[in-house]
């Protein structure tokens, strides 16, 4: 059974920065597209970032480009999250899953979702 693992949320000031993992285990990793997804309170879960299987692709919503950088360690079986100049408005929880694109929609890939980590950026 697949499990996932989030770790690295926090409280930290607007400007600042926290690295985020995800520890995977149960699945064959490495051959899977995966993403970061975060859900804000009173808000429907959204896509975050993707990188593909090898690590060579990587994607990201507009509202976080230039600012977070997902990265995976193949042999570890994690992937990555960093967070640069955080916003208020990226106060969420953060899940990561399997991703999939439909059209210009990215999704999880997986009905099973791990506990996610809080992230809370102060104004």
């Amino acid at each position: 059974q697949v499990q996932l693992v989030e770790s690295g949320g926090g409280l930290v000031q607007a400007g600042g920065s926290l690295r985020l993992s995800c520890a995977v285990s149960g699945r064959t990793f490495s051959i899977y597209v995966m993403g970061w997804f975060r859900q804000a309170p009173g808000k429907e879960r959204e896509f975050v970032a993707a990188i593909s299987w090898r690590g060579t692709n990587t994607y990201y919503d507009d509202s976080v480009k230039g600012r977070f950088t997902i990265s995976k360690d193949n042999a570890k079986n994690t992937v990555y999250l960093q967070m640069n100049s955080l916003k208020p408005e990226d106060t969420a929880v953060y899940y990561c899953n399997t991703a999939r694109l439909a059209g210009s929609t990215w999704s999880g890939g997986m009905d099973y979702w791990g506990k996610g980590t809080l992230v809370t950026v102060s104004s």
